[in-house]
């Protein structure tokens, strides 16, 4: 269509008869009251319902937001309004307005007012702030009142369509209509009026399927529009573009243009009846209710009719109104924030023939074109005189300032000069559009040609694009596509060489005209070259901007905005949001330029920029020089103590890093720093980072290794001190520093780990260990705690102890030798032989290695045992092997009769018969001292005797035992032989 106005659909719901649309002023949702009762709220942009109002059963034939108050009122035909919190959905208010069906609601857009209309004939106003009392009713009508809508120029005054065919105008506060439009020959369905400032119309439809629109200053219908085929249901001036929608009972939706009349499209989405349209203030969207749903239309672009010159003087077009701002007006001294609006002072600059489409400055800012309706206007920009015009879908000008090309046709392109008509390009394929700067770009389905200003071909690029960007220089070119965008280099020398040496560019042009210098996946809304940088906001609404392939975001936008252009005085880029708020953001020319110069290999002229640049941007300069592989440039520049630090450790370089992590005294800067200096063969310096980090398990690996032994002691102590207790014993057990390997274990409460430490490496602390456990056991499991036995009392139980401590006070005495390392082997070797010979065949082996003088030294005789306790109820006997107990047991037994002294023991119990589930022994009777039992025979019997007790489970006199033998197996896990049980 002439106005080249894209339409695209943003939702189609299907439903039941929709009888009325209305669109949110700010939210994406559309409001549509159906015919069986109900209302619907949903989003048009994710296609979801939002809300759900169950309204009557009856038709609901009105229903609006009030956005300020958060509400929908409904109007419907059991002559109830009711007015709902769309957040809450709460009934915020219901009352009958009417006597008759209720046809329209509308919202005074100033004051708190609504006005109903109905089938009783009458208008009435409501006040919701006076606890919605009817302030005033209208008379004058003789039919149905079909709509009423107010006045947005002056709000004080509303016009009504009725059945009756006349449109009335009316004021506030008084009875009477101020005049009656005649004119259709059937009824009036439909009013709305003009929202700009320029005309006082109004439009109208009536069952006579004409559109009249009114001079309701003059009282005259200004133009008649003629084209459906059954009533006009609805018809509205849209508030943002130039047209004029309808909609009729002959399921079309006709676009007309609101200057000309013209009709400019069609719509039918083949949904039957079309019964409303729908618009907000600010939006370029358009409700659409049908018998079976309704629609939700996007209009144009959102995008301001704007542009910028070089000099920061802007001009944007509002409808046909121009208008311009400067931003040096504003003076040297005014400090612009990032983000927030500038306040300009607007002026009119005058007006335009046609509705613009496009405007745009040349390059010295002289000149502005406006495009649209399928033509193109030249202004001078400060006069805002016509300079040249003519027909043309799209115009774009040159980089040298007053050449400029046209695209009359998708395959026809003229190319003008001064002015002067110069060349027509013969296109083989259909233009789709065209692009200006230094080359003339023109578009085809997936590829684009580049012409120089003289019309011939210089490339041919295979691409998809939708948009071309040319650089003020001329040297760089982006070309946007759907899903991502190309810097180009140009090559501007060699195609002159080539055409000036008389050579013919092929189909496809030049070879090497263009050289990709980076691809972006990112899509492109608005951009803007400033120098050899490209800065861009993206579909996320980030502004970004590209150097050399690598793309650094400068903020996120909090609301879609527009690139304008960039000011090099102030080092700030603007944009224009669809409201023409004009906000800034700081981008440094001397920044884009360093990154420029990096990117083409210049390290020496970009160093040269770095003073001009302030200290609290380093940062960023140094990472994009990491980024392109300038590490140690990277390091020389960054400020910032933690990215010195992993700039240095990318680097290797231990003396910068360390002189930074002695600065910074952070333990992960340390440990970082150690395990660089460990894989770097620098021990030392591990050493010291790795203590200071406190990471002693590193320290442990360390000394280990290097065999330090005072190292290895210090690292033992700190892990101590530091609650590393698994670090702290380890090192101990390394030293053989068996003490306090078991006083870590004792003081960290580790009781049982301490007491089988102690019987695997220090038998004659196991007592001491052992009673802490049965002191720190008893206070959770009395019974267990009893179970544990203690090997200077029950010496039966433990075989070889003897032996071991034999072992033990040998190996205390040769511990602190030093083997040498040739003997070293066979000296580990010792601990895992199985002592053949016997002990005294062991200590000749460790004689030989020197680590003893060869004999036992004569051992202190073992303290005596004090008089033993009473047997527990339960004993904990050590893990022995199978074979060893079937040997020694009887023997055990033999001996304990005829030389062990039995303490008084209290008297046994009775043993129980064995049970399926053995009940808990009884409770132990206090001992009474009892004279020795005498030496008795062990009885013979088939099974093994329990070195626990009597296997029948009764316990002779004085045998110091009485264990249960069941009560063992099943609370221990031990057969009745003592053994574990599989």
């Amino acid at each position: 269509m002439p106005l080249r106005l894209d339409i695209k659909k943003q939702l189609v719901q299907r439903t039941d008869r929709v009888k009325g649309v209305d669109v949110h002023p700010t939210e994406p949702w559309v409001l549509a009251n159906l015919y069986n009762g109900n209302v619907y709220i949903w989003n048009y942009l994710d296609q979801t319902l939002v809300k759900s109002f169950e309204v009557t059963e009856l038709p609901v034939r009105a229903a609006k937001f009030v956005s300020r108050k958060q509400w929908v009122i409904t109007g419907s035909d059991d002559m109830f309004i009711r007015v709902y919190n769309y957040n809450t959905m709460d009934k915020v208010k219901t009352f009958e307005a009417h006597t008759d069906y209720i046809r329209c609601i509308t919202i005074s857009p100033t004051m708190p007012y609504i006005l109903t209309s109905s089938d009783d004939m009458l208008i009435k106003l409501w006040d919701w702030e006076k606890g919605w009392n009817c302030v005033q009713v209208f008379e004058g009508h003789s039919h149905y009142v079909m709509q009423v809508s107010f006045n947005p120029k002056d709000t004080n005054t509303f016009a009504s369509a009725s059945l009756d065919r006349t449109i009335k105008v009316w004021s506030l506060g008084q009875p009477t209509p101020n005049f009656t439009l005649e004119g259709h020959e059937k009824g009036v369905n439909c009013v709305d009026y003009f929202n700009g400032g320029d005309r006082p119309f109004l439009i109208s439809g009536a069952d006579d399927k004409l559109v009249k629109v009114w001079d309701y200053q003059t009282k005259a219908c200004v133009t008649t529009l003629e084209g459906h085929q059954h009533n006009i249901s609805s018809a509205i001036f849209h508030p943002e573009l130039p047209i004029i929608v309808t909609g009729s009972e002959d399921g079309t939706v006709k676009v007309w243009h609101s200057t000309t009349y013209r009709l400019e499209n069609t719509l039918d989405y083949r949904m039957e009846r079309v019964w409303s349209l729908g618009y907000a203030k600010g939006s370029n969207c358009i409700a659409i209710g049908y018998d079976e749903g309704c629609v939700m239309l996007k209009i144009g672009r959102d995008e301001p009719v704007a542009s910028m010159d070089s000099s920061g003087k802007i001009i944007w077009a509002r409808h046909n109104e121009i208008q311009t701002v400067n931003i040096k007006a504003l003076g040297a001294d005014f400090d612009m924030a990032d983000g927030e609006r500038l306040p300009l002072p607007v002026k009119d600059l005058g007006s335009c023939d046609l509705y613009p489409q496009s405007l745009q400055h040349n390059m010295n800012g002289r000149f502005v074109v406006v495009c649209g309706d399928g033509e193109y206007i030249v202004y001078t920009a400060l006069a805002w005189r016509n300079k040249a015009f003519g027909s043309g879908l799209e115009f774009v000008w040159s980089a040298d300032g007053n050449d400029y090309a046209i695209r009359e046709s998708t395959s026809k392109v003229k190319i003008y000069k001064n002015f002067q008509e110069k060349s027509t390009l013969q296109l083989g394929f259909n233009a789709e559009g065209i692009h200006g700067g230094a080359l003339v770009a023109v578009r085809g389905t997936d590829f684009v040609v580049f012409y120089d200003w003289d019309g011939r071909v210089v490339r041919r690029i295979d691409v998809a694009a939708k948009s071309v960007q040319w650089s003020e220089s001329g040297n760089s070119v982006a070309i946007l596509g759907d899903t991502s965008f190309y810097v180009l280099q140009y090559n501007r020398d060699l195609v002159d060489e080539h055409f000036a040496s008389g050579g013919a560019a092929g189909e496809d042009g030049v070879d090497d005209a263009f050289e990709l210098q980076a691809e972006i996946s990112e899509r492109v809304r608005t951009g803007v070259w400033v120098g050899e940088c490209f800065v861009y906001n993206n579909t996320a609404w980030r502004l970004n901007y590209c150097v050399g392939g690598e793309v650094t975001t400068v903020v996120h936008l909090d609301r879609p905005m527009y690139l304008l252009g960039y000011l090099a005085s102030s080092n700030r880029v603007f944009l224009i949001d669809k409201e023409y708020n004009i906000v800034s953001f700081t981008l440094l020319l001397s920044m884009v330029e360093f990154k420029a110069r990096i990117s083409r290999g210049e390290l020496d002229s970009a160093m040269e920029l770095l003073p001009q640049i302030p200290k609290d941007q380093h940062n960023a300069v140094a990472r994009f020089l990491e980024a392109k592989g300038m590490v140690g440039t990277a390091l020389a520049v960054a400020t910032d103590p933690d990215y010195r630090f992993d700039l240095a450790v990318q680097l290797g370089d231990l003396e910068v890093a360390q002189s930074i992590a002695q600065t910074l005294d952070s333990t992960p800067k340390w440990k970082q720093l150690g395990e660089m200096a460990l894989t770097g063969g620098k021990l030392e310096l591990a050493a010291e980072c790795l203590s200071r980090a406190s990471d002693f398990s590193g320290l442990l690996m360390l000394a280990s290794a290097r065999g330090d032994r005072a190292g290895m002691a210090a690292v033992a102590v700190s892990a101590a001190a530091g609650g590393k207790s698994n670090v702290a014993f380890l090192a101990f057990f390394l030293l053989g520093r068996l003490d306090d390997c078991l006083n870590l274990l004792l003081d960290t409460n580790r009781l049982p780990e301490a007491a089988f430490f102690a019987r695997t490496y220090m038998p004659s602390a196991i007592t001491p260990a052992l009673v802490k456990w049965k002191a720190d056991l008893a206070a959770i499991n009395p019974k267990a705690a009893e179970a544990l036995a203690d090997p200077a009392a029950y010496p039966n139980l433990f075989p070889h102890l003897d032996e071991a401590l034999r072992a033990e006070k040998l190996l205390a005495a040769g511990r602190d030798s030093k083997v040498p390392a040739e003997n070293y082997l066979e000296a580990a070797a010792i601990a895992a032989s199985t002592m053949e010979g016997g002990l005294d065949g062991l200590l000749a082996r460790l004689g030989d290695l020197g680590l003893g003088d060869g004999e036992e030294a004569e051992a202190d005789e073992a303290p005596a045992a004090s008089v033993p306790t009473p047997a527990p109820a339960h004993h904990v006997h050590e893990e022995q092997e199978d074979e060893e107990e079937e040997q020694e047991d009887e023997a055990m037994a033999e001996e304990e009769e005829e030389e062990q002294v039995v303490p008084p023991a209290p008297p046994a119990p009775v043993a129980k018969p064995p049970e399926p589930a053995p009940a808990p022994p009884p409770a132990p009777v206090p001992p009474a001292p009892q004279p020795p039992a005498p030496a008795a025979e062990p009885e013979e019997e088939e099974e093994e005797e329990d070195p626990f007790g009597d296997p029948e489970g009764e316990a002779e006199e004085g045998d110091g035992a009485g264990v249960n033998a069941e009560d063992l197996d099943d609370d221990w896990g031990l057969d009745a032989d003592g053994d574990e049980q599989a």
